[in-house]
């Protein structure tokens, strides 16, 4: 089922996200929902939050930029109370998007590596290294379960000169093409 995406300026992309518990009701099929609405937008990561829900659950899917990186072939995902435990490596710059935040895409700066603990969803514990590409968007999606917008980690300058798409994003708009809402 294609859920609708929640928009910059919604209250549950700001609110505390909770841990999933392993007998969440219909967790897989909640997967399965997250990864439909992720295509169905054209997405490459997509998290609770952006679906209504404040639990700490996301799912990625970045074979679309195998051609731009050949780690991404093959890379999907869902993640399960995740945990950030290092970020190194490189930072580099990206010109990221996000589905919460339609037709606005900006550089922005990130390690290259990231090692981290999760479940999947048989809730089987792992620790696992990403870099490339996989690492960006276990970054991007991570930081969606710690209350980060991609735009928060612009300078001020950038904020300002976005401000009016924002707001016109928030106020309803600028509306994509897929399904979605502000609250």
């Amino acid at each position: 089922m294609i859920l609708p995406i929640y928009l910059y300026g919604s209250n549950v992309l700001r609110e505390t996200n909770q841990p999933v518990q392993p007998d969440y009701p219909e967790l897989k099929q909640l997967v399965s929902d997250m990864y439909e609405t992720m295509y169905n937008a054209d997405g490459v990561g997509l998290a609770a939050p952006q679906v209504g829900l404040s639990i700490r659950l996301f799912v990625v899917d970045a074979n679309p930029l195998s051609d731009t990186d050949p780690k991404a072939h093959g890379f999907k995902k869902a993640f399960i109370n995740p945990e950030i435990l290092e970020r190194s490596g490189e930072i580099t710059a990206y010109k990221e998007g996000c589905l919460s935040i339609p037709h606005i895409n900006e550089e922005v700066m990130r390690e290259s590596v990231v090692k981290i603990r999760y479940f999947d969803e048989d809730f089987n514990e792992h620790i696992d290294v990403f870099d490339g590409v996989a690492a960006r968007i276990i970054q991007h999606e991570y930081d969606h379960l710690e209350q980060v917008l991609f735009t928060d980690l612009l300078s001020q300058l950038k904020k300002k000169l976005l401000k009016k798409k924002l707001n016109n994003i928030k106020c309803g708009k600028d509306k994509p093409s897929y399904k979605a809402k502000v609250n």
